[in-house]
């Protein structure tokens, strides 16, 4: 068994102390964040997606009971789609107004739903830079300290080198943690935006329908 590895780990470790050991933690937290929300909002726009194609050629003939039959059996899914769908069809009865406002109130329950946990990513893009910058200069400080303390022993600039080198381990970990984050936040906004704007058409198609019937 090759132990060079495990020595390897447990140097980088020592070098980067405390902060490196946080950094890493978050590293974990972020990545469960990133994949439990990949996974819940794949699953919500998918089924919606499917429902939707369903729908769409019933909400243009004003055949709600066909609309509610299909979200009654994607109920159990509790899909975005779904719940405005169901809402609507159930609320069919209001005035033009009222229907607006009560999709538009789903949309944004539903979108805030599926954003829920992102501004954790976009805080650690944001602040694990500098926890990891915290930490070089905690270490960059030590390997002064042991400088001054060794001015007398030979290759006192490749003791302080060797410091600041052990002590960019930081700065390398925040910046791994950040990176992620900030590319998963501005994936994760940008789609949940997108879907919101779909269900919006959809909750216009449901208008339109009423519409045209002239039950408006």
């Amino acid at each position: 068994m090759d132990f060079s590895n495990i020595s390897n780990v447990r140097e980088l470790l020592a070098a980067g102390g405390p902060i490196l050991i946080i950094l890493i933690l978050l590293s974990v937290y972020s990545i469960s964040v990133i994949l439990e929300r990949y996974f819940r909002l794949r699953r919500a726009v998918n089924y919606s997606h499917r429902l939707i194609a369903y729908c769409r050629q019933a909400l243009q003939t004003g055949n709600f009971a066909k609309v509610e039959d299909a979200c009654r059996k994607e109920a159990v899914k509790n899909t975005p789609a779904a719940v405005l769908l169901m809402c609507l069809c159930k609320e069919r009865n209001r005035s033009r107004e009222d229907i607006e406002k009560i999709a538009t109130s789903i949309i944004d329950f539903e979108t805030a739903k599926l954003q829920r946990r992102l501004s954790i990513l976009g805080t650690l893009g944001s602040i694990t830079p500098f926890i990891g910058l915290f930490g070089t200069v905690i270490g960059v400080m030590h390997a002064f300290k042991d400088l001054a303390a060794n001015t007398a022993a030979a290759g006192g600039a490749s003791v302080v080198a060797a410091g600041i080198a052990e002590a960019l381990v930081n700065t390398a970990a925040g910046l791994f943690v950040a990176i992620p984050a900030v590319i998963a936040y501005n994936y994760f906004l940008s789609k949940t935006t997108y879907f919101a704007q779909e269900l919006d058409s959809v909750a216009q198609d449901f208008i339109y329908s009423r519409s045209s019937k002239g039950e408006f």
